[in-house]
């Protein structure tokens, strides 16, 4: 799978035309689906309920008979009445099923693999992957990608490639089914000649350690002019910048002498792995250490000038990382926002060099909620043909993999068209689930942290809220102690275990925080009655005392500054 970056079998117009021909009816498909969003979008809702039809989830819910629908408006109305939408813990007990060996519960057979991620629970989400969602979804829609990367920079594959993503195989469940990375899946499944080109071979996620990992991927990867990369998120990116700032020197004697530093813990077999793609280069190693004495702190551009093309997400709250990441990059490059793209689905990809993902309506069964109806305990849910320019909402989605009208808490924003198919990019998770960089921090995980802290402790507390701080990548804790005695350093021990419990429960976040990508949360302690000082601002400021409702985990600059305004001094 390792390449050798140097050398090129063909040209790259052939490869580029390649990619065009394989796109090419993945792009016809598309188009068509993309004239008439409200025609595609019904396709799509059949072909999933008939495909889903007789398992136990759409026996229940009735997926036979709301396909008796005549008209598209009748058959949006039936689906929308007979299946609930719903989050995640809805739809565990049909996973849990499946991940015992159960076939038809979700979806037909069994899934062919399970992607991980945080929920609002300890235990973390296991969304289903079916084969046809792998075949008929990601495979052509990657083919769309690459063909899209050759249009907007033709020169993307003339050196190495640094593909950055999780590991394939996490481990098994019950049934002997594998859960992991379905990014890992996918770059698996990419071309042989994509791959081939690859930097860095898969056995370096299986390093503990997160230091010593992206020493040994940059290490590998700096060896070589690299012109494609892609990282979802750009905090991972500035974490090899750090890497390079602290290690440049050791990685240009490693690559002089063909060796990977012992100064970093990296276990014997896969160390024993790695030097088969490790060798002597003089001439790359007196490049790297002629940039060195030149720039002083060398620089993406530096020691990859020929960079075409970066794929990372730009929207949300990776835009501040994102922004560092640019300053990073030759004139050359174009960093690429990498599109609505979730362990739960693959809703659309960035086409062009702007920050809207194109929807695929011909794969996925799109409604929305619009933002100022979150409230609402009955709000209407708009399909993709209903949506207007400019306004923002709450997005829910229908796979061919096993989820039904499931709930992303994703807030997006409509910003273009396809066609007669919005495009959309992201905001921000919806208030109660926060996200720096990936994270997806629950308020009921917040507020269970904080419980466990308070009976470790002994420290009653009256009242309490965090705030994700996206510009110092870490999040901020208030809390009201009962006992007016505790200051800061008692509020920093609190939080600490706060943090540590955040870990346990978050898989994510346990991630983000053991490679330094998210920061450790800081403490605050508040005045007395700080609950009833904010309710006050909040109902001069136009709330009302009968609807009055305060999200405990939220991401909002106004009412932030608000509760720092109350901090004890």
């Amino acid at each position: 799978m390792y390449l050798e970056p140097k050398q090129m079998s063909l040209p790259y117009q052939l490869i580029n035309l390649g990619l065009r021909l394989m796109s090419l009816l993945p792009r016809i498909s598309l188009d068509i689906a993309s004239r008439n969003p409200k025609r595609a979008s019904e396709r799509t809702l059949r072909r999933i309920l008939a495909l889903s039809g007789n398992t136990v989830f759409g026996r229940e819910h009735h997926f036979n008979s709301i396909r008796k629908a005549r008209k598209a408006e009748q058959l949006f109305r039936l689906y929308e009445k007979s299946v609930p939408a719903a989050e995640f813990e809805a739809f565990r007990p049909y996973v849990e099923r499946h991940k015992k060996g159960e076939r038809d519960v979700l979806i037909p057979g069994k899934p062919m693999m399970y992607a991980t991620t945080s929920g609002t629970t300890s235990e973390p989400k296991w969304i289903p992957i079916s084969d046809v969602y792998m075949r008929d979804v990601y495979n052509a829609m990657s083919h769309i990608w690459l063909d899209n990367f050759g249009c907007v920079r033709p020169k993307f594959l003339t050196g190495g490639l640094m593909v950055s993503v999780a590991k394939v195989i996490e481990g098994y469940a019950e049934d002997g089914t594998i859960f992991g990375s379905v990014s890992g899946v996918t770059a698996r499944e990419l071309p042989a000649f994509i791959r081939k080109r690859f930097v860095t071979p898969p056995v370096v996620y299986e390093i503990k350690d997160y230091t010593a990992r992206y020493y040994a991927m940059m290490r590998l990867a700096i060896a070589h002019s690299v012109t494609y990369m892609v990282a979802p998120n750009p905090s991972t990116i500035l974490e090899f910048v750090h890497n390079a700032e602290e290690f440049f020197d050791l990685y240009i004697e490693d690559i002089e002498k063909g060796t990977l530093s012992e100064k970093f813990d990296i276990a014997p077999e896969i160390r024993k792995e790695l030097s088969a793609f490790i060798k002597p280069d003089p001439a790359r190693a007196e490049f790297l250490r002629s940039v060195k004495e030149k720039y002083g702190q060398p620089m993406m551009k530096h020691w990859w000038p020929d960079l075409q093309l970066i794929s990372s997400w730009k929207c949300g709250n990776t835009a501040i990382a994102a922004a560092k990441v640019q300053e990073q990059l030759p004139d050359c490059c174009c960093y690429q926002e990498l599109g609505f793209f979730a362990s739960e689905c693959r809703f659309g990809l960035v086409l062009d060099e702007g920050i809207d993902s194109t929807l695929f309506p011909n794969y996925h069964y799109y409604e929305f909620v619009r933002e100022c109806d979150l409230e609402k305990p009955d709000p209407r849910f708009y399909r993709l043909h209903e949506l207007e320019q400019g306004q923002r909402y709450c997005i829910y989605v229908t796979t061919l993999s096993g989820l039904y009208r499931y709930n992303m808490n994703d807030l997006v924003e409509v910003g273009g068209w396809n066609h007669k198919t919005p495009k959309i990019h992201m905001v921000q998770k919806v208030n109660g689930i926060v996200s720096i960089t990936g994270e997806k921090l629950y308020e009921k995980q917040f507020i269970e942290a904080v419980r466990a802290a308070e009976k470790k402790t002994g420290w009653k507390v009256n009242f309490f809220i965090g705030f994700a701080d996206p510009e110092q990548s870490c999040y901020d804790f208030y809390y009201e102690f009962d006992n007016r005695r505790i200051r800061s350093a008692k509020a920093e021990t609190f939080t600490e275990i706060v943090d540590e419990k955040l870990k346990t429960m978050n898989i994510e976040y346990e991630s983000k925080r053991e490679s330094h990508r998210l920061g450790a949360p800081k403490s605050h302690v508040l005045r007395r009655n700080a609950y009833d000082l904010i309710k006050q601002r909040s109902l001069r400021e136009g709330a009302r005392d009968g609807q009055f409702k305060l999200v405990m985990l939220l991401q909002d600059k106004r009412r932030q500054r608000w509760v720092n305004s109350i901090i004890e001094e």
